[in-house]
């Protein structure tokens, strides 16, 4: 067992990680806080009250620790629920509360906790006389930490940073003033900075979309660049990522056209012409045979897949036209696939569905832009990844298939996506 001493400082290192985290600074610190947090699961306790051990448990998990939700047992009764004294614990409770957000099936603990803290915060809402108190729960219960993107929610973070950290971690900052204003005006600055990176991303992207002219030529398709770049953004935070960022945001946004003229623009044999050119990749022996918008997408794809390739090979010496071919073919191929659902009137089955709908959710695109963009070549162990379909990448592709179409069916019924209570029963 662990020193007191020690535990008194393993908490405040954790302390300093939660509010790094919250503040959207853990790319300066990366390094630090893998050391920090190594160290911490090594070391079996971490204070004895149910703030302590919930952050830890929280910390770890969304780290990728293997770490068992077991912890909490000490805070439930002989009857096996939550010690009745735990609903004083305000602080306690919130820590538990974001703790429980990083359940996985078996961690039955942890939906108890979801709702055992969900109850008693909402009934502290309505008894507090404390604004701040108040504000601070339901914005905790609104948008719990690993559901939240922190470049969005840094600047009111800080805002409401020294209400916060008082409140969830006083006993660990007392003493530690200077510390605290340090991390908030460096918080300040890359707040800052990253406005000024950002708002010229965005121009050069904009320009670039402006460039292509297909707003023009497909009025109802979606042209929302700036809004596609935040994906980039949320994917690639630090701040020397920018130029990836903006050839990323490029693929995006194609993403969205090309799914815009399959669901809302092309007939169907039009879009098997198209998605054979991609499979080719050349459009010379179909051009005559396209409408003018499809020729213009062709050719503005063709043209930004080159340049990112050029660039690629001139800055780590290596090509990936063959990785970004295969999936951008593999995508319009799914995208034909749907297509000729609806035309036909077939009904897929749910494999048939979602096998399908992960690939057309466009994440293996992504994922592959991302791998070449990154240079991740260079390790022989990753040279097959650019176009393979690891797990972790299958079940990213899986929740966006299902989530997109979900949101969309509530407000319509897109042209090739299922219907709303089809996809209930897949779910």
């Amino acid at each position: 067992m662990a020193s007191k001493s020690r535990e008194g400082d393993q908490v405040q290192e954790l302390v300093m990680i939660d509010a790094i985290q919250r503040l959207g600074l853990q790319y300066y610190f990366q390094d630090d806080i893998n050391a920090t947090l190594k160290m911490s699961r090594d070391i079996e306790e971490c204070g004895g009250n149910l703030h302590d051990v919930a952050l830890r448990f929280r910390l770890l998990r969304q780290a990728g620790y293997d770490v068992q939700a077991d912890t909490l047992s000490k805070f439930k009764n002989k009857e096996g629920k939550f010690k009745q004294e735990l609903e004083q614990d305000t602080k306690g409770l919130l820590s538990l509360f974001e703790a429980s957000q990083l359940s996985i099936p078996g961690d039955d603990i942890l939906e108890e906790a979801a709702d055992f803290t969900w109850d008693l915060l909402k009934t502290t809402t309505l008894k507090s006389v404390e604004k701040s108190e108040i504000a601070m729960i339901r914005n905790t219960l609104n948008n719990p930490c690993h559901k939240s993107l922190p470049k969005l929610t840094a600047k009111n973070q800080l805002h409401n940073f020294d209400t916060l950290i008082k409140f969830l971690h006083y006993d660990y900052c007392f003493g530690m003033h200077q510390w605290l204003k340090d991390i908030k005006d460096l918080a300040t600055i890359d707040i800052n900075m990253a406005q000024i990176t950002f708002k010229y991303e965005t121009t050069k992207v904009s320009r670039w979309w402006k460039e292509l002219r297909m707003a023009e030529e497909l009025e109802l398709a979606r042209h929302q660049p700036v809004k596609w770049h935040m994906w980039s953004c949320v994917a690639l935070p630090s701040p020397d990522k920018a130029e990836i960022r903006t050839e990323l945001t490029k693929m995006i946004s194609f993403i969205y056209l090309i799914d815009d003229i399959f669901d809302v623009y092309g007939e169907v044999e039009e879009l098997t012409l198209f998605t054979e050119a991609v499979n080719r990749w050349e459009y010379a022996n179909v051009e005559e045979l396209l409408p003018t918008y499809m020729k213009m997408c062709l050719k503005a794809l063709y043209d930004t897949i080159d340049e990112m390739s050029e660039s690629i090979y001139i800055k780590h010496g290596w090509n990936p036209k063959d990785v970004l071919h295969k999936a951008w073919a593999e995508l319009c191929n799914a995208f034909l696939v749907e297509a000729r659902w609806f035309d036909s009137k077939h009904l897929p089955t749910t494999e048939e569905y979602l096998k399908n709908g992960i690939v057309s959710s466009g994440v293996y695109v992504v994922f592959a832009s991302l791998f070449c963009l990154l240079d991740e070549s260079k390790d022989s162990k990753c040279a097959n990844l650019g176009n393979s379909h690891p797990d972790i990448v299958t079940f990213v592709g899986t929740l966006l298939r299902l989530w997109d179409d979900l949101g969309s069916a509530k407000v319509c019924t897109p042209r090739y996506h299922l219907p709303f209570d089809m996809l209930l029963i897949y779910i």
